[in-house]
């Protein structure tokens, strides 16, 4: 995290430069032959429905620069992170910090600012025993990913805000809610100096009831660089009533150093 915000200069990528040019091609093309106004209506529609595929695969880079992985380097030294969403939680998160602690395992976890403001002890608490805290938005809703320029703006501040005052640092790695977005959601992230990432595979944690099929997803495949998902907000039970991730989370992390691999928090990866 860093003490400041730290605006980075906003680049559109490649495929909105492409899709900016095929709707003033349609338009040109529209102009110069109405009679072809339905083949320009046909380009406009293949692009916005190009353009929403993209916000609604949560690992696209279409829209803009993703993690999906750990930077070569990390790989390289054997550094994979587990990242969890959508807490704090007073019932779950100290427990999960405990288990990470035995295991000397690094995390980052992605708050949602209103919980921030219920909880700021806990974000503490995470911060203080050396995990990376991160922005998944302000309240964490379905329509999220429908929000033009200042309801993206809006989250993005409100959550760096409850985040900042709660740890005095601010995170400079954002998730979406869902994994969903649209194309406004880049250059808003670019203003406050936030980096977009996503995972390598999932554990749906959130809605699995059998923690051995939540670790089975989460290890098959296993290599260095790759990001782990699970929830320490929302997290799903077991048949017993225990929290999914907490039942997971032991042998997960077993295997991870049987593999010899370190879990490391996404801004450890990047140095």
């Amino acid at each position: 995290m860093t003490d400041t915000d730290t605006p980075s200069p906003w680049h559109p990528p490649p495929f909105i430069v492409l899709s900016v040019l095929a709707h003033l091609g349609a338009a040109a093309v529209w102009l110069w032959r109405p009679d072809l106004w339905a083949w320009s209506l046909g380009i406009v529609a293949a692009d916005q429905a190009v353009l929403s595929l993209a916000g609604l695969w949560p690992r696209s880079r279409l829209l803009g620069p993703n993690w999906t992985a750990l930077p070569r380097a990390a790989a390289l030294r054997g550094e994979i992170a587990i990242t969890l969403d959508d807490g704090p939680d007073p019932a779950i998160t100290p427990a999960v910090l405990d288990l990470l602690d035995r295991h000397g395992a690094k995390a980052t976890f992605f708050c949602i600012g209103e919980r921030v403001l219920r909880h700021p002890e806990l974000c503490r608490d995470i911060a203080r025993r050396g995990h990376a805290l991160g922005n998944h938005s302000h309240r964490h809703t379905p329509g999220f990913a429908a929000s033009g320029w200042a309801g993206f703006t809006q989250e993005l501040a409100l959550a760096q805000a409850a985040l900042t005052q709660a740890t005095g640092c601010r995170p400079c790695f954002f998730r979406a809610p869902f994994g969903l977005r649209n194309p406004l959601l880049d250059p808003a992230l670019a203003r406050f100096g936030l980096t977009l990432a996503s995972w390598t595979r999932r554990g749906f944690d959130t809605r699995e009831r059998d923690p051995a099929r939540v670790v089975r997803r989460l290890l098959r495949g296993l290599k260095a660089g790759d990001i782990l998902l699970l929830h320490d907000g929302n997290a799903g039970r077991t048949a017993a009533g225990e929290p999914v991730v907490l039942a997971a989370l032991p042998p997960l992390l077993d295997a991870i150093a049987a593999a010899g691999l370190r879990p490391v928090t996404l801004e450890e990866a990047r140095r």
